[in-house]
């Protein structure tokens, strides 16, 4: 019988600043030691999984990042292929007879930059911790998905989603919530991914397959 070769890892968390933390799967990264814009923060350990190039998401999957909004994503969430976040750079003048935007293309339209210039924003774009994301989903600008929501692939989420929401669709509407009201507070009060790595570590089956009632009590003196 081959051994497992998982027998020889060492028993400490994994690196965050390993760049493919997957042997063998250069598909998947670690956005954290990815990404270069100061315009977006992404926690330890979440990862985008994509077959082509993984290492070109804040090309090719943060769009029209012009600022001065941010993008933040949180720690230990999980972006499947094709995930995009639509920045407030897409947006359009909506108050006059044309959506065009003619300075844009220069000549003698550019005289006219003011046009387009201070459109109304939403803001920030700000995903919690452990969030899942399915294949294809499309983020609209200034949305914030909660701690532990899933995105259902294909979704377009144009509206917040609430910590442990399960949502899908286009546009994306709440399907159920993960825990009920009384759980979710618990759950947020514990916040397991603040705890420290080492300590996490020893307590990954609680995190994956426990109840809030063996997270609670997994969790470190002082934490919650």
């Amino acid at each position: 019988m081959n051994p497992d070769p998982r027998d020889d890892r060492p028993d400490g968390p994994p690196d965050p600043a390993t760049l493919h933390p997957m042997p063998g799967q250069p598909r998947v990264v670690l956005l954290k030691p990815l990404v270069t814009s100061p315009l977006i923060e992404v926690g330890a350990y979440t990862y985008y999984d994509d077959p082509d190039d993984p290492t070109a998401f804040e090309t090719r999957n943060v769009l029209h990042h012009y600022g001065p909004e941010k993008l933040v994503i949180g720690k230990y969430c999980a972006l499947g292929t094709g995930v995009r976040f639509i920045m407030n750079g897409a947006n359009h003048r909506m108050d006059g007879p044309s959506t065009f935007p003619f300075p844009i293309m220069g000549g003698g339209w550019a005289e006219h930059f003011d046009l387009i210039t201070g459109l109304p924003g939403r803001g920030d774009t700000v995903v919690g911790n452990d969030v899942w994301f399915g294949h294809g989903v499309t983020i609209m600008p200034g949305v914030r998905v909660g701690h532990g929501a899933i995105v259902a692939s294909g979704a377009v989420v144009v509206a917040d989603v609430p910590d442990y929401g399960i949502v899908g669709g286009n546009p994306a509407e709440l399907i159920r919530t993960r825990y009920g009201a009384a759980d979710v507070a618990r759950l947020l009060a514990v916040a397991w991914w603040d705890w420290p790595a080492e300590h996490l570590t020893r307590h990954v089956r609680t995190v994956m397959s426990g109840s809030v009632d063996d997270l609670e009590a997994a969790a470190p003196t002082g934490a919650g």
